[in-house]
């Protein structure tokens, strides 16, 4: 199975190509330039590793959350090439994506390792998402939320998480002091890979778990995603 994979949600440009279990990625801290980037390295992956197009299975995305022109220019790449080809979209939360970055937190990895994303959205809030890495995948422990850093909660009450994202260090590290107890270790500077998107992809694939290019939804979780300017003032001075 072949699969094209773009994950542009945050400030990282992430594209990746899976072969039948190979990995290839393009991967930069590039804020800004992921509508530059995106499509060239897409072409310059494909021309690599001597596969057209048209031998693609589906185009997978980070759906969000994250970052709204981030998460629709992913959308409409995929769509355009998926619509072009007539293939299917994998869409994939791209917190689910950002907590596969966990497993470079431990050496070796840890089996069922417990993790909790955050990304940092801006306006003194973070997006979270608690999941358990199993078997190469990442099985959702909670709901995706968008909610103020101290306000965040890790499911449960046992320790032993690890903490990946921006949003660890977003408020001056509000999330990781209020439940400081509950994690092992905590990477704030992780951002989400194509790699790992199409890792996640290739299973939601196998599962059956594709869209037709026109239905594909992202994932906001803000109720106003362009909020006027005093909304965004009135969200800082929250914040403080």
């Amino acid at each position: 199975m072949n699969l094209l994979a773009f994950e542009t949600s945050t400030e990282a440009c992430s594209v990746a190509l899976w072969l039948d279990g190979e990995v290839r990625e393009r991967h930069e801290l590039a804020p800004r330039r992921h509508a530059e980037l995106s499509l060239p390295w897409a072409e310059q992956l494909l021309s690599e590793a001597g596969i057209k197009r048209s031998q693609l299975d589906a185009i997978a995305i980070g759906r969000g959350p994250g970052a709204f022109t981030g998460v629709r220019l992913a959308i409409a790449i995929a769509q355009g090439i998926a619509l072009a080809l007539d293939k299917p979209i994998v869409p994939v939360s791209t917190l689910a994506v950002l907590a596969m970055r966990a497993h470079g937190l431990s050496e070796p990895a840890q089996a069922n390792a417990r993790v909790f994303a955050a990304i940092d959205a801006r306006m003194g809030e973070v997006y979270t998402a608690a999941f358990e890495l199993r078997d190469g995948d990442a099985i959702a422990l909670s709901e995706e939320a968008v909610l103020a850093p101290n306000e965040a909660i890790v499911p449960g009450q046992d320790n032993g998480w690890f903490g990946v994202g921006t949003g660890f260090a977003a408020a001056e590290g509000a999330l990781a002091q209020a439940q400081r107890t509950r994690f092992v270790a905590i990477d704030p500077a992780a951002l989400p890979h194509a790699a790992d998107l199409a890792r996640l992809a290739a299973l939601a694939y196998a599962r059956g778990e594709v869209v037709a290019p026109e239905r594909v939804e992202p994932a906001y979780l803000r109720n106003n995603v362009a909020l006027t300017i005093a909304e965004q003032i009135a969200l800082r001075a929250k914040s403080k």
